[in-house]
């Protein structure tokens, strides 16, 4: 049974940083493209980031650059997404997918206030 698990989110103030955690089983992790897509409230799915499968190419949500870096370890099976600068338009639950988005974790919140 394929499972992505989240991590890592929380209240965090403006300017602030996390590290997301993205933990995979079930299937061969290093086989796949892997992406990171939040949803605030209210709001549609917004794509963040994908990394390929030898964590060689990233790829980011143009309007993300900069603050946002994605990583992965295929030893731990465990993808990263680290946010800097910290912004209250970040606010949302982070999602990470697999392939072309056929498998989804259950999210983790992160919410960004003073």
């Amino acid at each position: 049974e394929v499972q992505l698990v989240e991590s890592g989110g929380g209240l965090v103030q403006p300017g602030g940083s996390l590290r997301l955690s993205c933990v995979a089983s079930g299937f061969t992790f290093e086989d796949y493209p892997m992406s990171w897509v939040r949803q605030a409230a209210g709001k549609g799915l917004e794509w963040v980031s994908m990394i390929s499968m030898d964590g060689g190419s990233k790829y980011y949500r143009q309007s993300l650059r900069g603050r946002f870096t994605v990583s992965r370890d295929d030893a731990k099976n465990t993808m990263y997404l680290e946010i800097n600068v910290l912004k209250p338009e970040d606010t949302a639950v982070y999602y990470c997918t697999r392939g072309e988005w056929e498998s989804w974790g259950q999210g983790t919140q992160v919410t960004v206030s003073s």
